[in-house]
């Protein structure tokens, strides 16, 4: 049983492709400690964090010769499992959604820890890459976080002129959005939030 003061984990994942460790501490201070050999994605991670208030610290060794797709579906899944072990649900909010904007980008993101995996994805990119990066590899990680945290996560893009803004704005309301969802609820100390009593 997870002490509800306590809230970090730390999962190491090893594969023919990737070496992965990831620890989290969902209490943090926003503090984003990564290597990964994807600056693009640590800059992403780096919203998580700040926005969410949690420390996170990512170490990834992945066959980027290749390409990112592996380090970022594996890195998505390494995180997903660290909030899974690290999260006693018990008195928590469940659900949490922002909108964030910058400049001309807006996005909205809605989340419940609802203990079944899904993932309503709808973003429109400007264009494929932001520098070298291959945008689409976004929904990889969204989806393997997904499936291993087994959360319910929306993610739309409302309107964006520009990738970087666009990416930004949705990685910040996804922290923000998890941080709300993780709060403990001053009214339902102890409760699980679910008519099923259990999540």
């Amino acid at each position: 049983m997870n002490n509800p003061y306590e809230r970090k984990a730390s999962i190491e994942r090893n594969t023919k492709e990737t070496q992965i460790t990831v620890t989290v501490n969902l209490d943090g201070t926003g503090v984003l400690e990564a290597e990964t050999g994807l600056p693009f994605l640590e800059h992403m991670l780096d919203q998580i964090a700040r926005h969410g208030l949690i420390d996170i610290q990512v170490k990834a060794a992945g066959d980027l010769e290749i390409d990112a797709h592996h380090t970022v579906e594996d890195i998505g899944i390494t995180l997903g499992q660290a909030f899974q072990q690290a999260l006693d649900k018990t008195g928590i909010r469940r659900y949490g959604h922002a909108y964030v904007p910058l400049d001309e980008a807006l996005s909205r993101v809605v989340v419940d820890f609802s203990g079944r995996p899904g993932l309503e994805y709808n973003v429109d990119f400007v264009k494929g890459t932001v520098g070298s990066f291959d945008v689409d590899l976004f929904h990889e990680f969204f989806q393997g976080f997904v499936n291993h945290a087994l959360v319910t996560l929306h993610i739309d893009n409302l309107r964006g002129k520009n990738a970087h803004h666009q990416i930004e704005t949705i990685f910040k309301a996804f922290g923000r959005a998890i941080r709300m969802a993780m709060e403990q609820d001053p009214r339902s100390e102890g409760v699980v939030p679910s008519t099923k009593g259990s999540l």
